[in-house]
C-alpha cells in the first residue's frame, strides 16, 4: 500500500512538472516570438515585410533597413547622443550614489537616519511635472545636454541598495586597520572599498545605463533642438509619428517603396536600439546577480 502511494505521488509530481514545463514553454514562446519576428523582419526585404511574408525566418535576406539607418545623419546623431548621455550619465550617477551611500553605511556618521528618512520621502512624494520643468528652467539648462544628466543624477533606490551592500559586505575591521595605518577616509574608499564592491558597482552601472539608454520623456519635455535628441526620441518619431527624414527617403527609394522601407526601418531601429543593452549585460551578469542579492536582502 505504501509503495502504491509512493508510485502515485511520483506520477503526480511528474504530471505537475510536465504541466509546469508546458506552461513555461508557452510563456517563453509568447515572449520570444515577437523578438524573433522583429529580428527576422529587420533582415528581410521591404517587399517581404509589407506583404506579410515574414513570420519566423528572414525572407529575401536584405540589409536595406540597416543601410538606410546608418546612412541617415538624424539617426546616427541620435545614436551618438544616446551613447553620450548613457556614458556621462552613468559616471555621474555612480559617483554621486557611492558618495552618498558609503557615508550612510557608516554607523559613526551623525544624522544618517534623518537623511535616509528624507530620501525615502522623495520616493513617495513628487512635486509634479510642472515644478520639475520650472526647476530645470530656473537652472538655465533647458534645451541643453545637462537637462538629460543633472535632474536624474541620483536615484534613491540605488542609494539604498548600495548602502546596504556597504553595510553587509565591508567589514568594520578593514576600516579600523586602515585607520591605524594612517589611511584617510577617501583613500580607504578608493583603495579598499571600491575594489571590493565590483558586484554593486555592476548593479549600479547596469541599472543607470538601461535607464539612460531608454530615457525619452525628459528629452521630450526639455529638448527642442533635434541635434540634441537621443535615439529613443528619433525612434518614437518613426514608430508613432511615422516621421522619416525626407533625404533618407530619397536615397531609400532606390531600394524599395516608401511604405515598405518605413515598415522595415521600424524593425531595424528596434534591433539597433536594443543591441547596446544586450551587449553589456553578459559582461556584468555575474556581478549583477551577486550584487543585487547582497544589496537588497541583507540588512
Amino acid at each position: 500500500m505504501a509503495r502504491t502511494n509512493a508510485i502515485r505521488e511520483s506520477f503526480g509530481d511528474k504530471l505537475f512538472l510536465t504541466i509546469v514545463y508546458i506552461f513555461l514553454s508557452i510563456i517563453l514562446l509568447a515572449v520570444l516570438y515577437p523578438l524573433i519576428y522583429i529580428l527576422s523582419s529587420s533582415f528581410s526585404s521591404p517587399q517581404a515585410v509589407i506583404s506579410g511574408k515574414v513570420w519566423l525566418l528572414p525572407v529575401d535576406f536584405s540589409l536595406a533597413g540597416y543601410k538606410a539607418i546608418f546612412s541617415n545623419p538624424q539617426i546616427m546623431t541620435g545614436y551618438g547622443n544616446s551613447l553620450f548621455y548613457t556614458v556621462c550619465g552613468v559616471l555621474i550617477n555612480v559617483c554621486l550614489t557611492v558618495m552618498l551611500a558609503y557615508p550612510l553605511s557608516k554607523s559613526t556618521f551623525y544624522g544618517r537616519h534623518l537623511i535616509m528618512v528624507i530620501l525615502i520621502i522623495t520616493m513617495m512624494f513628487s512635486g509634479g511635472l510642472i515644478p520639475y520643468y520650472l526647476t530645470v528652467k530656473s537652472l538655465g539648462i533647458l534645451n541643453t545636454r545637462w537637462a538629460m544628466l543633472l535632474p536624474g543624477a541620483m536615484a534613491v533606490w540605488q542609494v539604498i541598495i548600495a548602502r546596504t551592500f556597504f553595510q553587509s559586505s565591508i567589514p568594520k575591521e578593514l576600516g579600523e586597520a586602515a585607520e591605524l595605518d594612517g589611511c584617510t577616509d577617501i583613500g580607504f574608499l578608493w583603495r579598499v572599498v571600491l575594489p571590493l564592491s565590483k558586484p554593486i558597482l555592476a548593479v549600479l552601472v547596469l541599472m543607470y545605463a538601461v535607464g539612460h539608454w531608454n530615457a525619452y520623456f525628459d528629452a521630450l519635455i526639455f529638448l527642442k533642438t533635434q541635434g540634441l535628441f537621443p535615439l529613443q526620441i528619433v525612434l518614437r518619431n518613426i514608430l508613432i509619428l511615422n516621421s522619416i527624414d525626407s533625404s533618407m527617403m530619397v536615397d531609400a527609394n532606390k531600394m524599395a517603396a516608401m511604405q515598405g522601407l518605413r515598415d522595415l526601418l521600424k524593425f531595424s531601429l528596434i534591433v539597433v536600439a536594443t543591441v547596446p543593452v544586450l551587449a553589456i549585460y553578459p559582461f556584468v551578469q555575474k556581478y549583477f546577480v551577486q550584487g543585487i542579492l547582497i544589496g537588497s536582502l541583507k540588512g
